[in-house]
């Protein structure tokens, strides 16, 4: 399934590009992303290419995947947002997940495009769950999270990065569902 484009109060949720890779590991590379996301400080362009390439890919193998971010107002890359799955034995399910250049944090951007997510995996991938692993000193995406209606459950270390554990975030589809008929 091709990558739909989604158009929301302040961003353009559109298909990767090759052009994004640029602004993408610049992003991925500041202080503020790597210590929020553990990125290894060998983290390369050739390490940024292949992450837009699986990010890219799940369109087409799964149906769902990330959305570049596009800033309605300049045109410019800010980041990621979108759904995420692991073929992993321990990864709980199709997560919802964002990073965005530490330059727009404070925005609202993550929340806006995660938003935009939770509709896709509950509305159109017909998802019960969605989940977000988010590192626990990572206070700025557990706020997120915790707009979404999302829960903190157990907190675990995963195959796919098992130097520090994740806490698990749960956003059950009632849950979703009542948020939004409460207004």
């Amino acid at each position: 399934m091709p990558c739909p484009t989604f158009t929301t109060e302040r961003l353009i949720l559109r298909p990767l590009r090759v052009d994004d890779l640029e602004p993408f590991f610049a992003a991925m590379t500041t202080v503020g992303v790597r210590s929020s996301l553990h990125v290894p400080e060998d983290f390369s362009p050739a390490d940024a290419w292949r992450t837009l390439s699986v990010l890219a890919g799940l369109w087409e193998l799964k149906g769902f995947g990330q959305w570049a971010l596009e800033e309605r107002s300049t045109g410019r890359f800010v980041g990621r947002a979108g759904l995420h799955w692991r073929p992993d034995d321990d990864w709980p399910g199709v997560e919802v997940g964002w990073m965005l250049d530490p330059a727009v944090w404070g925005a609202g951007y993550a929340t806006e495009a995660a938003t935009r997510a939770v509709r896709y995996g509950f509305e159109e991938v017909g998802e019960d769950a969605l989940f977000s692993l988010i590192l626990p000193e990572n206070t700025r995406s557990q706020a997120v999270a915790k707009r979404l209606g999302s829960e903190p459950g157990v907190e675990r270390t995963l195959s796919y990065y098992p130097a520090s554990p994740h806490v698990v975030w749960r956003l059950d589809r009632a849950r979703w569902e009542a948020g939004l008929s409460a207004g």
